[in-house]
């Protein structure tokens, strides 16, 4: 009697599973949406020209200094 119930069960059980894979595997589907990369345009670093302008001319400023002193004139 108790095996009989067993075996009912387990056919039930069976039967079940089996239906609820009937289908098969079905691979998910995603969507990819693209991907826009926003392109800034090529800079000239004008922040560096000024700096580098008046860097320059304080060195053609100092090269340009004249020290030699002339009130050593032995005439």
């Amino acid at each position: 009697m108790i095996m009989t119930k067993f075996a009912t069960f387990a056919a039930a059980l069976g039967l079940t599973a089996s239906s609820a894979l009937a289908g098969g595997y079905v691979a998910p589907v995603v969507d990819v949406e693209p991907v826009v990369v926003e392109e800034r345009p090529a800079s000239t670093n004008a922040g560096l020209v000024v700096p580098a302008l008046l860097l320059l001319g304080v060195i053609a400023a100092v090269a340009s200094d004249n020290d030699d002193d002339d009130d050593n004139d032995d005439s």
